[in-house]
């Protein structure tokens, strides 16, 4: 069958592939232990609403405000990405020694489907300095929509708190690991198929006929040097004549 045909292959070559993946797995956990930094993350949340006009009456919910205000995320989401508001984050806070590039990498924007709710996340190796970002973006974000869309339906409703203790976040050494593992396993396999395919030399019964195409005569042994040895080693004690010790030659 070609699965044990396979299987063959693979229990061959399971050295090589057994190799690849201990290299593999133990490189990369330990780079990942001793040199990779992890990222802190700050959070802040905005709110887009519709700004209800000044008035004694009580406030009634508009579904339809609702729905416009949450059709409007979708823009705000890819405009507090633009350069225009991330060079101003740069330019008003010098403080965070960044550029809109640099914080554009760092810089993540999410909303949960069907709400009002913006939420800006980013990651830096220090957790003071991410917060502080964070809330220079949603700062500045406000102040741009006020100015190229002539609204003021943006509120922070939770700002990052730079002052905030956090632990490290651990590194995400198992996951990397495992990651490696099945690559380089994967890669290891291969490979084992290719030097079989590579190797075009006879090794079995099979090989001689699917190769020549001739039926098999003759099967010599592989012959080992401690056989041979061994053959030397009786031929020699049979043909070497015993002396009897009871016999005494006279001159």
């Amino acid at each position: 069958m070609e699965i044990q045909r396979y299987w063959s292959v693979v229990r061959k070559r399971l050295w090589l592939i057994a190799l690849l993946a201990i290299i593999g797995c133990t490189s990369v956990g330990y780079y990942t232990s001793h040199h990779v930094r992890p990222d802190y993350q700050a959070v802040t949340k905005l709110m887009v609403y519709q700004k209800e006009a000044s008035s004694d009456a009580p406030s009634v919910l508009d579904p339809g405000a609702i729905n416009s205000s949450i059709q409007l995320i979708k823009t705000y989401k890819q405009l507090i990405l633009t350069p225009r508001v991330l060079n101003q984050v740069a330019a008003q806070y010098p403080e965070l020694r960044t550029t809109a590039g640099e914080l554009a990498a760092k810089l993540g924007i999410s909303s949960v489907s069907e709400t009002q709710i913006m939420t800006v996340i980013v990651s830096d190796e220090s957790y003071p300095r991410a917060a502080q970002m964070a809330n220079a973006v949603s700062k500045v974000f406000q102040e741009q929509v006020r100015e190229l869309m002539n609204l003021d339906n943006v509120s922070v409703i939770d700002w990052a708190d730079p002052s905030e203790t956090r632990q490290p976040p651990s590194p995400p050494t198992v996951k990397n690991v495992a990651i490696v593992f099945v690559l380089m396993t994967m890669i290891g396999i291969g490979l084992a198929f290719l030097l079989e395919h590579l190797d075009d030399s006879v090794k079995s019964e099979r090989d001689v006929r699917e190769r020549l195409d001739m039926p098999l005569l003759a099967d010599v042994p592989r012959i080992e040097r401690r056989d041979l040895r061994s053959r030397d080693n009786r031929s020699h004690t049979t043909m070497t004549p015993r002396r009897n010790p009871n016999v005494t030659m006279d001159a």
